[in-house]
């Protein structure tokens, strides 16, 4: 029996290393190319049911690649927290209190950042 452990890791850490991979190669993967850039010991089955869940998720795409599908992702890093940070807020039904609570807990930089980007400035 191998080496199981990498696939108990957290789903979340193994969906954040499988756009990782899709981010670094900038095209298309199948989950067998997947696979080989993580180098890890992970099925392709498991790496298929990630991308599976990834783009059920909305958060990569998927073209046809002879009998299966080559994915991508469909936002950069950034886009793709903001969209969580806009999921999470759309869970609670108060959300002047959470958003309060997120701004009181801004460092002095993100906070002046933040003013900034609501004046219309833009992000670094």
């Amino acid at each position: 029996m191998g080496d199981r452990s990498a696939e108990r890791r957290p789903a979340g850490e193994l969906e954040a290393g499988v756009l990782a991979a899709l981010w670094a190669a900038g095209e298309p993967l199948t989950p067998v190319q997947v696979q080989r850039v993580l180098g890890v010991s992970l099925a392709r089955t498991t790496v298929t049911t990630i991308l599976s869940r990834l783009y059920e998720k909305g958060s990569v795409s998927r073209v046809s690649a002879g009998r299966g599908y080559a994915y991508t992702p469909t936002e950069d890093a950034p886009g793709l927290t903001a969209r969580r940070m806009h999921t999470e807020l759309a869970k609670d039904e108060d959300r002047g209190a959470v958003l309060a609570r997120f701004v009181s807990q801004l460092n002095t930089e993100d906070e002046a950042l933040l003013r900034s980007l609501l004046d219309g400035g833009e992000a670094r």
